[in-house]
């Protein structure tokens, strides 16, 4: 297999396509914080749950960052924390 851009931003170590995986921890706690988030719409655990999926969906993005399987996954991370960074900042 020849190492071209194309595999180097869309190919793991096995040369399979690698665009999307199973959710990892992070961004399961992300997805049940969010949706707990929209039944408790105010008070401290509303503030809680917030806290959970910001901190979870930051540390899915820093591991994609530095740990995907591929530039195209390493740039999803980065993606994801200038957004995050950008939503908190608004």
């Amino acid at each position: 297999m020849g190492n071209t851009l194309f595999d180097q931003a869309f190919r793991d170590s096995e040369g399979n396509i690698v665009l999307a995986q199973m959710p990892n921890l992070p961004l399961i706690v992300w997805i049940v914080a969010s949706l707990l988030k929209i039944v408790v719409t105010t008070g401290r655990i509303n503030l809680g749950l917030d806290l959970i999926a910001f901190g979870s969906s930051f540390t899915w993005a820093w591991e994609e960052l530095f740990q995907g399987v591929n530039y195209f996954r390493r740039g999803l991370g980065l993606f994801v924390i200038f957004g995050l960074i950008a939503w908190k900042i608004q």
